[in-house]
């Protein structure tokens, strides 16, 4: 169990962990979308947000209080569902699929990210192949 658990996470980080690389290396052209999509202090946005991708994902994939990672995640990944891919503002129908696909990934993930927050606080020191037992105690 334990070894699929952490081919689990390495394939659950992945998409997290090159994301947030792209966030802290490609800032400019980032913020310059996220401005499009009407984000407050868009380069401050892409930053944090990259921030939260890496630490998130790093802390899930090395087990160093992988509960506080996948919630870091769940952080990151709602309100970008409903930030950056609003679909039901979109008038072209071409955009409005690619914005609904974008929104429904973001939402499953922030859905699988609270269930991986549960199960690292439930399970505790229990889950082996981790470096530290969970922040939190559910």
């Amino acid at each position: 169990m334990d070894v699929l658990v952490l081919i689990g996470r390495i394939l659950f980080v992945a998409l997290f962990l090159s994301s947030g690389v792209g966030h802290l290396t490609q800032t400019e052209q980032m913020a310059q979308y996220a401005q499009f999509k009407g984000i407050p202090a868009p380069k401050p946005a892409v930053f944090a947000s990259g921030v939260l991708l890496v630490l998130g994902g790093l802390s899930v994939l090395l087990g160093v209080w992988a509960d506080l990672g996948a919630l870091l995640l769940f952080i990151f990944l709602l309100p970008t569902a409903f930030l950056m891919h609003a679909f039901w503002k979109e008038t072209d129908p071409q955009a409005k699929q690619t914005e609904m696909i974008s929104f429904n990934k973001d939402v499953a993930l922030a859905g699988a990210s609270l269930m991986l927050f549960a199960f690292f606080s439930y399970v505790g020191s229990d889950l082996g192949l981790t470096l530290t037992g969970p922040l939190f105690n559910l």
